[in-house]
């Protein structure tokens, strides 16, 4: 059974879904994708602790502090590449930003490829079904330009000034 709940943050409401006491999704309202890796009909339910402790950890994000990712149990569902792309943007710190190419070079180190698409790795991250935990908002162009974010192109760059993000060096 999945639950859902909703946050409001100073970004527009966000729903938060969980199974298991596992974060199964974070997405903005009318967020591209909202869901999608959610095939089953969610019920609102306020009471998982799961839920309590990504509020407390989006209160502080919010207020400019950096909780660390390990604090939240997250169930993104997804196949092994989009898993493999997501974890990687788990390791990209609090203000640093990377790039799709530095992402793809790295996803095929870990999936014994000798290449991959930026292109591939722009749909994962965009499937992202974690916003903002999963710190997807943190990819941008090799060429430092701020490309799409599936919650809107302008959250994307408050979450980078939120962040103090220098965008003009990704790692």
């Amino acid at each position: 059974m999945f639950y859902k709940t909703k946050y409001t943050s100073q970004m527009g409401v966000i729903t938060l879904a969980c199974k298991d006491n596992k974060l199964a999704g974070l997405w903005f309202d009318g967020q591209k994708y909202f869901a999608d890796s959610i095939k089953e009909e969610m019920q609102e339910n306020d009471s998982p602790e799961i839920f309590h402790r990504t509020k407390d950890w989006l209160d502080r994000y919010f207020r400019g502090e950096r909780p660390d990712i390990k604090e939240l149990k997250l169930a993104p569902a997804g196949n092994e590449f989009r898993q493999t792309v997501w974890d990687l943007l788990c390791e990209i710190p609090y203000g640093k930003v990377t790039t799709y190419k530095a992402l793809a070079l790295k996803t095929a180190a870990k999936l014994n490829k000798s290449t991959m698409s930026a292109q591939a790795i722009g749909g994962a991250v965009g499937h992202n079904p974690i916003s903002i935990i999963i710190p997807c908002h943190r990819v941008v162009s090799v060429d430092g330009n701020l490309t799409g974010y599936a919650g809107g192109l302008q959250r994307k760059i408050k979450l980078l000034e939120l962040e103090h993000a220098d965008i003009s060096n990704p790692v």
